[in-house]
C-alpha cells in the first residue's frame, strides 16, 4: 500500500475561519437578474426571489457574500439602486456593456442576504467613484445619528441599520481591464485615504484591500505599499485567481494545487516580510475574493460554465488549500453563486446543481473548527510544468468541541483506484466511518438541465475503531471523512 496519510490530532496549524466558504454576486449576466432576482418566473415569491434558488444557497452555508462586484463595482453608484424602484434610473454598464436597470440594489441584497442567513460583504467603487460616495454609503447602511442618509434608509423602510460588517475598497484595481486602473502608488493613497473616512464613519467594519488579480503585474511591490502606507486600516488583502482546461489535459489541469500553493505561500510571505521589516504587530489576512474554473465560455455568452466532473475536483483542491493555509487565508468568495460561473444554474421552471456544488456542500457541512497539519505520501504524477506531484490532495479538520475529524481526499488518478492507509499518530477512531463521495463516470461528465444527478454525493458507513483505516479512494474522486476521535 503506497499511500499513507498520517494525522496528529494534536498538531493543530490554526483555526479555520468559515469566510472561507464565502460567494460572489455581481451584476453580470445572469447572476442577479434571473438568477437571484427573477420576477417573471412562476417560482418567484412576491419579492421576485425563488425560493428553490434560496433553498440551495442554504446548503452551501454561506457565511458572507461579496456584492455588487466584480469589475461592475468600478463604474457604480449605489445610490442608483436604492428608493422607488419605478424611480431608479438606467445605467449603461460598461464593464460588461449591458443597460442596468437597478431594480436590485442594496436594500434587496441585504433583504436576499438575511433569508440566506449570510453576512453581505459590500465593495465601493474606487474606479470612477470617489471617497464620498464610499463613507456615504456606509453611513446609509450602518448609521444611527440622525443625519439626512440615515433618514434616507428609512425613507426606504429600513429603520434599523444593516450593519454591514465587511467593505472592500475597489475591484482588481491591478488590471488594465478596469474602470479606474491604478498603479500600486495611486491605489495604496486611494485605500488609505477611502478607508480612513469610512473607519470614522463606523470604526468597527472591516476594509478588504483590492491586492493580487493581474499576476504578471507588480505584485511585491501593490502588496508592500499597501502594507507600509494602510496597516493601522488594513484587514484583509484580496486576491484573484481562474483557472481552465483549454488544452484538454487532466493532469496538467490536476497541477493547478502547485500554482495554487505558490501563490497562497508568495502572498504569505510577503505580508509577514513587510511587518518584519516595519515591525508591524496587526494581523493582516489574505481574502481570496474571486476564484473558479472558467475557460470554456466568455461574456458574449454570460459566462454561463457548464462544469464537468474534473472541474468539482478542482473546487475541493482549492478547499484543501485554503484549509492547509488556515492561519493566512480568513476569506475566500466563489464566483460567482448563480448561473455565472456559479454552482447553481435556473431555468424558469427548475435548476441544476452543478458538479461543483457537491464539494462545496460537502466541505462547508464537515469542516471543523482547526485545521490539521495533515502529513501524506505516495504515487505521484507529472503534469504541465510539474512533476512529483502527489496523486491524492489531503486536507484535514478537528472539531474541538465534538472530537470530529474529518479528512478531505481528491483522487486525481483519472484511472486507478488510491489504496490508502490512514494512520493516527496517537487516540482512536470510534463508532464508525461516514464516507461522502463525489463521482461521476468518468471525469467529463455533466450535470445539465436534462441529465440533473449525473454527478452527485454517495453516502456509505463502515465500522472504525484504532488507530489505523484502509481505503480505497476511486479514480477521480473527492472523498470526505467524517469520523468521531478519542
Amino acid at each position: 500500500m503506497r499511500n499513507r496519510i498520517y494525522v496528529n490530532l494534536e498538531n493543530i496549524l490554526a483555526s479555520l475561519d468559515r469566510n472561507i466558504f464565502g460567494g460572489f454576486a455581481e451584476h453580470m449576466a445572469r447572476c442577479v437578474y434571473e438568477g437571484i432576482y427573477d420576477p417573471t418566473s412562476p417560482l418567484a415569491d412576491e419579492n421576485g426571489l425563488r425560493p428553490d434558488v434560496l433553498d440551495a444557497i442554504r446548503r452551501l452555508r454561506m457565511p458572507l457574500i461579496r456584492y455588487p462586484g466584480g469589475n461592475f463595482v468600478s463604474g457604480y453608484n449605489w445610490r442608483d439602486g436604492v428608493g422607488p424602484r419605478d424611480q431608479r434610473p438606467a445605467r449603461l454598464d460598461l464593464a460588461w456593456h449591458n443597460v442596468e436597470p437597478n431594480t436590485f440594489g442594496t436594500n434587496e441584497f441585504i433583504q436576499f442576504c438575511r433569508l440566506v442567513d449570510t453576512e453581505p460583504f459590500l465593495v465601493v467603487n474606487c474606479g470612477d467613484g470617489d471617497m464620498r460616495e464610499a463613507r456615504d454609503w456606509v453611513e446609509y447602511c450602518n448609521g444611527t445619528a440622525d443625519t439626512a442618509l440615515t433618514r434616507l434608509r428609512r425613507q426606504h423602510n429600513f429603520a434599523q441599520p444593516h450593519n454591514v460588517r465587511y467593505w472592500g475598497i475597489g475591484n482588481e484595481v491591478d488590471g488594465p481591464w478596469q474602470i479606474g486602473y491604478k498603479t500600486p502608488q495611486e491605489y495604496a493613497r486611494a485605500f488609505t485615504e477611502f478607508g480612513k473616512l469610512m473607519k470614522w464613519v463606523d470604526p468597527s467594519i472591516k476594509l478588504v484591500a483590492s491586492g493580487i488579480s493581474h499576476w504578471e503585474g507588480a505584485v511585491l511591490e501593490r502588496i508592500r505599499l499597501l502594507i507600509e502606507q494602510a496597516s493601522d486600516l488594513l484587514d484583509y488583502i484580496d486576491i484573484h485567481w481562474y483557472f481552465g482546461n483549454r488544452a484538454n489535459d487532466f493532469a496538467a489541469f490536476m497541477t493547478v494545487s502547485e500554482i495554487i500553493e505558490e501563490r497562497l505561500s508568495g502572498i504569505e510571505g510577503m505580508i509577514r516580510g513587510v511587518k518584519l521589516d516595519r515591525g508591524i504587530q496587526r494581523d493582516i489576512s489574505i481574502a481570496v475574493g474571486e476564484w473558479n474554473v472558467i475557460y470554456r465560455t466568455d461574456e458574449t455568452q454570460g459566462i454561463e460554465e457548464i462544469y464537468n466532473l474534473e472541474d468539482a475536483l478542482v473546487i475541493a483542491m482549492h478547499f484543501n488549500a485554503f484549509i492547509r493555509h488556515a492561519r493566512s487565508v480568513r476569506m475566500a468568495n466563489i464566483a460567482q453563486i448563480v448561473n455565472m460561473i456559479a454552482p447553481i444554474r435556473t431555468h424558469p421552471n427548475g435548476l441544476v446543481l452543478q458538479t461543483i456544488f457537491h464539494p462545496f456542500d460537502l466541505y462547508s457541512a464537515h469542516c471543523g473548527s482547526a485545521a490539521l497539519d495533515v502529513f501524506w505520501t505516495g504515487d505521484t504524477f507529472s503534469g504541465g510544468d510539474y512533476t512529483g506531484v502527489r496523486v491524492l490532495d489531503v486536507a484535514g479538520t478537528l472539531n474541538e468541541a465534538t472530537r470530529e475529524l474529518a479528512l478531505f481526499v481528491v483522487n486525481r488518478s483519472q484511472h486507478d483506484t488510491a489504496e490508502t492507509e490512514i494512520q493516527l499518530a496517537a487516540g482512536a477512531l470510534t463508532g464508525s466511518v461516514e464516507l461522502y463521495t463525489v463521482n461521476g463516470a468518468d471525469i467529463k461528465t455533466e450535470n445539465t438541465f436534462s441529465a440533473t444527478d449525473e454527478v452527485g454525493v454517495r453516502h456509505t458507513t463502515l465500522p472504525a475503531s484504532g488507530r489505523t483505516l484502509s481505503l480505497g479512494f476511486e479514480p477521480h474522486s473527492v472523498t470526505v471523512l467524517v469520523s468521531k476521535v478519542q
